[in-house]
C-alpha cells in the first residue's frame, strides 16, 4: 500500500470536488486486451503503449512519468525491478485470471451497495489495467475525473489476487474518494504532527467505510497471520506510542502507515488505530458529519479518545 502503493503516498488523492447527487461510478475492464502488450511471451513497451492508448486514452503520460519518478530516486531500475515483474505475467496466467475474477466479483453491484449503505455513491472510474509497476492501487485524476487504477502486474506480484485483497484495494480507495467528494480529504499543514494526526483520521474513515460495506465492524483487510488479534492486545501501547510520536515525527519518519514500515515488527498498524479512533468519534457524530472536520476538530476528539480505556 510497490505494495498497495508507495504511490498512494507519492500521489495523494485529488482535491475534493463539489458535492453532487449526480454521482456516476464506472467500471472499466481492460483485461481482455492486456495480452496485446506482449510479444512471444515477453513484455513489449511498444505494444504496451498501443494497448494503453487504446484502452485508457490520456493515461500513458501519467504512468510513464510516475515510473520515471520512481526510478529517479535511485532505489529501483527498469531492467532489474520493473521488467521482470511484467515479463512474469504470461507464466502466471492462473493468478491473472484469479485477480480478474476477484475484480469482477468485488465491483459487481458495488455502486448500488454504496448507495444502500451511505445513501449516495461516488463519482469515479475504476480501471483494471496493466501498468508499468505503478502500483496495485492508485487514486488520481484523469480528464477531470477521479480514477482508481488497479495494476494487474503489481496485484499478481504481491499475490493479492483473492477477493479479500481485492476488496481491500478497492473499498479502501473508494473510502478516500467518498471523503474527498462528500467532505474534505486533503488539508495543508505546516506541522508534521498535524499531518500524521490527519492521516490517522482519514485512514480511519476509509477503514470504517470498508467495514460498513462488509457489514462487519471488526473487518480489517489487513488481518492475516493474527494481525488483528495482535493489534487488539497492544491497543493501549499503540495509543501511548502514537501520542509520543506526535512530538517527534518527521515527514519521512512515521512508522504507522504502509507495509514498508513497522511498529513493533508489525505493518499497517496505523490503520487499526485510526479505525478505533474514528469508531470512537462515531459514538458522538454521524459518519457524514465527520467528513468535513478540520484539524481542530480532530485534535479535540483525539484528546478525548486518549482518555478512553
Amino acid at each position: 500500500m510497490i505494495s498497495k502503493k508507495n504511490a498512494e503516498n507519492c500521489h495523494p488523492p485529488p482535491d475534493q470536488k463539489a458535492v453532487t447527487d449526480l454521482t456516476d461510478m464506472r467500471i472499466i475492464d481492460t483485461y481482455p486486451n492486456i495480452p496485446t502488450a506482449f510479444a512471444n511471451g515477453a513484455f513489449s513497451p511498444d505494444r504496451w503503449r498501443a494497448y494503453i492508448d487504446a484502452a485508457i486514452p490520456g493515461l500513458r503520460p501519467l504512468l510513464e512519468a510516475d515510473a520515471q519518478e520512481i526510478q529517479a530516486t535511485g532505489g529501483v531500475a527498469w531492467e532489474r525491478d520493473f521488467l521482470p515483474v511484467l515479463n512474469a505475467l504470461p507464466e502466471k496466467a492462473d493468478s491473472c485470471r484469479a485477480a480478474h475474477d476477484s475484480f469482477l466479483g468485488v465491483t459487481d453491484g458495488l455502486d448500488r451497495t454504496i448507495r444502500d449503505k451511505f445513501g449516495r455513491s461516488v463519482d469515479v472510474d475504476v480501471y483494471f489495467y496493466l501498468g508499468l509497476c505503478n502500483g496495485a492501487g492508485w487514486v488520481t485524476s484523469l480528464h477531470g475525473r477521479t480514477v482508481v487504477l488497479l495494476g494487474l502486474e503489481k496485484i499478481v506480484e504481491l499475490n493479492w489476487c483473492g477477493p479479500d485483497d481485492m476488496r481491500g484495494l478497492i473499498w479502501h480507495e473508494l473510502g478516500h474518494v467518498y471523503q474527498a467528494q462528500h467532505g474534505v480529504l486533503k488539508r495543508a499543514f505546516d506541522r508534521a504532527a498535524d499531518r500524521l494526526l490527519w492521516q490517522l483520521f482519514t485512514e480511519g474513515v476509509a477503514m470504517v467505510f470498508e467495514q460498513r460495506l462488509a457489514d462487519d465492524a471488526g473487518y480489517y483487510h489487513q488481518d492475516k497471520n493474527g494481525w488483528k488479534a495482535w493489534c487488539d492486545g497492544h491497543f493501549a501501547d499503540m495509543k501511548a506510542d502514537f501520542r509520543r510520536d506526535l512530538d517527534t515525527v518527521t515527514c519521512a519518519g512515521q512508522r504507522w502507515f504502509g507495509d514498508w514500515v513497522y511498529y513493533r515488527d508489525h505493518a499497517d498498524v496505523g490503520y487499526y488505530l485510526g479505525c478505533r479512533f474514528v469508531r470512537y468519534i462515531l459514538t458522538l457524530y454521524p459518519f457524514d458529519d465527520i467528513l468535513r472536520f478540520d484539524i481542530g476538530d480532530v485534535r479535540r476528539l483525539y484528546d478525548q479518545f486518549m482518555t478512553q480505556l
